[in-house]
């Protein structure tokens, strides 16, 4: 049986949290990686916060559902490239503790005090551990708009018991901060490919805002100088674009999307 590596002096958890030099690196990846302009650039502020925390291996993951049948997972591998094929070859997206624990917990916790229900969650833990997860941190990224857009994101480490100790009171300060910060970079991402993909306008937004204060065509006609009826068409353009099956869904993916 292969003995699994045990932390040493030099591999502690406070060693990196509390070093001053890593904890100024942090705050600058924080500052800036909510506003990357592109994937590579999160990406690669992502790596750098990895390895400031000490760790080895990071995944964010965000999670969108409309009421309807559509459903979008986004992500950010800075680990071991083939941990993301093995994700998605084997469906763990349906057997992911670390996705469950966000849904109906905002508290980062440690891998450790997590209850895993499932012999499929006890495979995937184990399928994580051999890419860098043997230990980890899971720090949920709630929304606004509470289950239909829920991120996560995980630290890991090859060390069995890297998070245990005192100093993760500080390390998950960071982590939330961070997951904060991925997420808010990701709905940034998402919004801005949306725009570009349906063409929605200005005016049409102004529509989606008046459809979320409850009025009707005939009185957004008045305040727009125009019929109730011209209203509906245009509502029925922007349907469309959004692939909505009526304006309520409309406004429903404009708000998932962070277009309102």
């Amino acid at each position: 049986m292969q003995r699994l590596p045990q932390p040493s002096e030099s591999h502690a958890l406070g060693a990196f949290t509390g070093a001053q030099h890593n904890g100024a690196r942090l705050f600058e990846i924080l500052a800036c990686i909510g506003d990357a302009n592109t994937t590579e650039s999160a990406l690669g502020l992502f790596r750098e916060a990895v390895t400031a925390l000490g760790a080895d291996a990071g995944v964010f993951m965000s999670h969108l559902r409309d009421d309807a049948s559509r459903t979008s997972l986004r992500s950010l591998w800075a680990c071991d490239p083939v941990w993301a094929a093995e994700y998605a070859s084997h469906n763990w997206f349906e057997h992911d503790p670390w996705l469950r624990h966000a849904t109906h917990d905002a508290e980062p916790i440690r891998s450790s005090a997590l209850k895993l229900t499932s012999a499929e969650e006890e495979a995937f833990v184990a399928a994580a551990s051999m890419y860098g997860f043997r230990s980890a941190v899971i720090a949920p990224a709630p929304s606004h708009i509470g289950l239909s857009r829920v991120g996560v994101l995980c630290i890991g480490s090859q060390y069995p018991e890297f998070f245990e100790g005192e100093a993760f009171a500080r390390e998950r300060v960071w982590v939330r901060a961070l997951a904060m910060e991925l997420h808010r970079w990701l709905l940034q991402s998402m919004r801005q490919e949306l725009l570009l993909r349906s063409r929605i306008t200005e005016a049409e937004i102004e529509l989606l805002r008046h459809e979320d204060a409850g009025h009707s065509s005939k009185v957004i006609g008045a305040a727009l100088n125009v019929e109730g009826k011209t209203i509906d068409c245009r509502f029925q353009r922007l349907n469309a674009k959004l692939d909505a099956a009526d304006r309520r869904t409309a406004l429903r993916i404009a708000k998932l999307y962070g277009l309102l």
